[in-house]
């Protein structure tokens, strides 16, 4: 069974930094990749980035990020407390929304869909 809670939100001001956590239970890592969206009020959840294997040519974790992702978010994991993070740097006040850890299943765009969710963790940044 797969169980995902997310961390970490809050309110900063711009130029801040937050860091998600994303404790996970149920995945294999040869048949799943484990990603972060964020859905702003009144717009489409987005996918920023994710993290998977290219198995079975590799266990080695890779990661993969969207446009708006890139520079300023950094996706990393423990393995040890099956806990993965997203460091955010400066923050900019487009960047509020309920940020989601999700689930997807090896062979589908990382960053476009998800099988499983959590329940999110609301970040806010005011100018």
């Amino acid at each position: 069974q797969v169980k995902l809670v997310e961390s970490g939100g809050g309110s900063v001001q711009a130029g801040g930094s937050l860091r998600l956590s994303c404790t996970y239970s149920g995945i294999t890592w040869s048949e799943n990749y484990l990603s972060w969206f964020r859905q702003a009020p009144g717009k489409e959840r987005e996918g920023i980035g994710c993290l998977y294997t290219r198995f079975p040519e590799t266990t080695t974790l890779s990661t993969y990020y969207e446009p708006s992702g890139k520079g300023r978010f950094t996706i990393s994991h423990d393995d040890a407390t099956n806990t993965l993070y997203l460091q955010m740097n400066n923050l900019k006040p487009e960047d509020t929304a309920m940020y989601y850890c999700t689930v997807g299943r090896r062979g589908t765009p990382c960053t476009q869909n998800w099988a499983y969710s959590g329940q999110g963790t609301q970040v806010t940044v005011s100018s």
